[in-house]
């Protein structure tokens, strides 16, 4: 049953009373139900749940609360335009809200969606079906992000729908591979992207198209109001979702500093398989990765690794590629043996090959054209895809 504006005001309230956090408004409605009631409590009632300081916020206006209430008022009435994403709200007691993310230590009081109307008006809870999370660095090596990118595809075309942050990098490159396997009738999303912003702003701008093609062929999400603009705590706070609504995350790469690992952690806490992705002991974006693995988490090669950790049902594996990456009909090139998979300079490869600079030069440009290697800053070359 759609929302109406007194719900909507009253929800929207609980969330920006100061100093109330989602703890302590999950005490609230347990001991009075809905918003509404919480809003008609006496200060002595509510020092019954809460702090003095919380029970006085509780009891004023948040000075910003009728602008808000409007705007997203007006931003779930607008009727979409054919082909695009409808807008919905879910609340913590909502029969819609994912049930699976429900049974974590800090469920969202709100959650936010874009996505195709048939969609959103499914009886079928999101998060139902089975999620993956795929994360890891923003400056991916370029075998990274073509990892991310293929065991994206290969694991949304054998049933998961793909989980990730919507961040330049891997987050991009997965959402990317999970679209690419998606058919165009489907009644689950081919992938979830959980943002750190309000739903009417895109971060970072560089993927405002693929944030549009989500929209239209998975969902967005966000526990943030509109108009929240990107600020440096929602990111990680928004991780404990990304891991909330999948049964396991992959991490591809990432540094041993690098956010994904609070992914990996909170997934760990949760409950949650944690897989990642060896790589090179000399590159950085691999060192996160080797820790990770050395903490437990499941070393992975393919993405029949991951649907085998997590069991899957044979339904769920029985279409789409169960293996990863593509054939390649250069793999037995003497080049591409003497590059191995680690990135090279091209002193290197002269020294390793003995060919002449220009004839390397030549050979290295027909593999970049074919996609079997990467050209990558600083003058190095990388071996792409898998042998």
């Amino acid at each position: 049953m759609p929302m109406d504006h007194d719900e909507l005001q009253a929800w929207l309230r609980l969330t920006l009373s100061r100093g109330v956090g989602n703890a302590a408004a999950r005490l609230l409605l347990a001991r009075f139900g809905l918003p509404q009631a919480i809003f008609e409590q006496s200060e002595a009632a509510l020092l019954e749940c809460v702090t003095p300081a919380q029970a006085k916020a509780l009891r004023a206006i948040p000075p910003t609360l009728a602008d808000l209430v409007e705007t997203t008022w007006e931003w779930l009435q607008d009727a979409p335009e054919p082909g695009a994403a409808a807008r919905t709200l879910l609340t913590l007691g909502d029969v819609g809200y994912p049930r699976i993310l429900l049974n974590t230590d800090d469920p969202p009081l709100l959650l936010y969606l874009m996505g195709p109307a048939a969609r959103l008006s499914s009886e079928q809870p999101l998060g139902e079906r089975p999620c993956l999370a795929v994360v890891g660095s923003r400056n991916p090596t370029a075998q990274g992000a073509e990892h991310a990118r293929q065991f994206a595809r290969a694991l949304r075309g054998a049933g998961l729908t793909i989980v990730s942050g919507l961040a330049l990098g891997v987050d991009a490159a997965a959402h990317e591979g999970a679209l690419e396997s998606a058919g165009p009738e489907e009644d689950h999303p081919a992938t979830i992207a959980v943002v750190g912003t309000g739903l009417d702003r895109v971060y970072p701008a560089a993927n405002r198209a693929l944030a549009h093609r989500i929209a239209r062929q998975g969902l967005l999400v966000s526990e943030y109001p509109l108009g929240t603009p990107p600020l440096a705590p929602n990111f990680p706070k928004r991780n404990r979702i990304i891991s909330g609504l999948s049964q396991g995350t992959l991490v591809v790469e990432a540094a041993l500093a690098s956010g994904s690992l609070i992914t990996a952690r909170l997934a760990a806490e949760q409950g949650r398989e944690v897989f990642a992705i060896p790589g090179s002991i000399h590159s950085p974006q691999s060192r996160g990765c080797h820790a990770l693995i050395r903490q437990g988490a499941k070393l992975v090669e393919s993405a029949q690794d991951v649907l085998e950790e997590l069991s899957l049902p044979a339904a769920a594996t029985s279409s789409g590629p169960q293996g990863l990456g593509r054939e390649h009909p250069r793999q037995d090139s003497p080049l591409l043996q003497a590059l191995g998979y680690d990135p090279m300079g091209l002193d290197a490869l002269l020294a390793r090959t003995g060919m002449d600079a220009a004839g390397l030069q030549v050979q290295l440009l027909e593999l970049e054209l074919s996609g079997d290697v990467a050209r990558l800053p600083g003058g190095l070359f990388q071996r792409m895809g898998t042998a």
